[in-house]
């Protein structure tokens, strides 16, 4: 479980608050990172970082006590400490002959197709290059998705290694493990050396929100694990101050919690998982059923369209799965509960007269 001597592709996830030093940089801290990443790189392994941090440091730099609430303000912060943070990874890695690249990134590029695959290509060509890329949200221009949609990147980096397929995600935070309570309020928490699987009970123990400048908490970190886990992905959570603490993960060394893969899904499978659905179509339990026996979604079997979205856009299918659809929701409308031959009279004789066939249907279950 702790041998990744055949791991070749590693995210480092690190957060806000595991960076920063008495509310500054520590440029330090940078330096042992880089260190630590050019020995993964000179031992064959490619490596990916998936960073936090601008806002809280813009808000450093503007000399606030405290996390901006309101939108503009955080915009304006992570604008000011965007810079300010690549110049400090740029620094370090130099020091060790090893380039960084910047790459920003909003949750529309992660859930639309086309933009999906040109993200993993450069990202792809970077790491051919022996180029770390540097990952985060472009919190400067992100608007609804600031600091929601990624909880301070742990859901980004679960969905980036997901994306390119990495062996394993270390996510480098300011608390030791998971814990089977929440230590903040119980003395007798004990941490969780293993998750074989992210359980109910476990959702309901992680705790809230982090503090000051971080957005994240035990819970983004388990929907994080999540993702990771249907990649086929270990994922690592341990303290990020532990000293040289990614190079004793490497050599496996029982720090933090390890979270084991559950399922192993196709790249495409996994785009549609992660992908914000544009709409939801109801369906039968005859159909449900049908589904969960690898066969096409009919419409036949539908019983009404929630949302506007086009064909080749992934929906809900009663909550319990993800599925692109071969119909546009308007003509849905007009085809719910009827037979399959009245898809080609409406859309022509060359359109598939289904909904979804079985390959583009994943259940969110597991």
């Amino acid at each position: 479980m702790r041998n990744f001597e055949k791991t070749k592709r590693v995210v480092i996830k690190i957060g806000t608050n595991t960076l920063a030093k008495g509310g500054g940089i520590d440029t330090a801290y940078f330096a042992g990172v880089a260190e630590q990443v050019q020995g993964l790189i000179a031992s064959g392994r490619q490596v990916v970082i998936v960073t936090s941090g601008a806002i809280g440091m813009g808000a450093g730099q503007l000399g606030l006590a405290e996390k901006p609430r309101e939108m503009k303000m955080r915009q304006a912060c992570a604008a000011i400490g965007q810079p300010l943070l690549m110049r400090e990874y740029r620094k370090a890695f130099e020091q060790q002959g090893v380039q960084v690249a910047q790459v920003l990134l909003t949750a529309e590029v992660l859930t639309n197709r086309k933009t999906y695959l040109n993200l993993r290509n450069a990202i792809e060509t970077l790491l051919d290059l022996g180029v770390v890329p540097v990952l985060n949200e472009n919190d400067s221009v992100s608007t609804a998705e600031i600091g929601t949609a990624f909880g301070d990147n742990d859901k980004l980096s679960a969905l980036v290694a997901s994306k390119i397929d990495a062996d394993l995600l270390i996510m480098l935070t300011d608390i030791d493990a998971l814990y089977d309570k929440n230590p903040a309020e119980h003395a007798d928490a004990r941490p969780i050396p293993i998750v074989f699987e992210i359980t109910e009970e476990i959702v309901r123990n992680a705790g809230g929100s982090g503090s000051v400048h971080s957005t994240g908490g035990m819970k983004t970190k388990i929907e994080a694990a999540k993702i990771a886990a249907n990649a086929g992905c270990r994922i690592v959570l341990a303290n990020g101050r532990e000293d040289r603490v990614i190079s004793r993960i490497m050599a496996g060394e029982p720090l933090g919690t390890i979270f084991m893969p559950k399922r192993k899904l196709s790249n495409r499978a996994r785009w549609i998982l992660n992908s914000s659905p544009a709409g939801t179509i109801n369906i039968d339990d005859g159909a449900m059923k049908a589904l969960r026996n690898h066969k096409s979604l009919l419409p036949s079997g539908v019983r009404g369209v929630e949302g506007t979205f086009e064909q080749g856009e992934v929906v809900l299918l009663n909550q319990s799965a993800k599925a692109v659809a071969s119909i546009g929701s308007v003509q849905l409308k007009t085809l719910a509960g009827k037979h399959s031959t009245e898809i080609k009279k409406l859309l022509g004789p060359d359109h598939r007269d289904v909904v979804a066939i079985p390959e583009d249907i994943v259940f969110l279950d597991y």
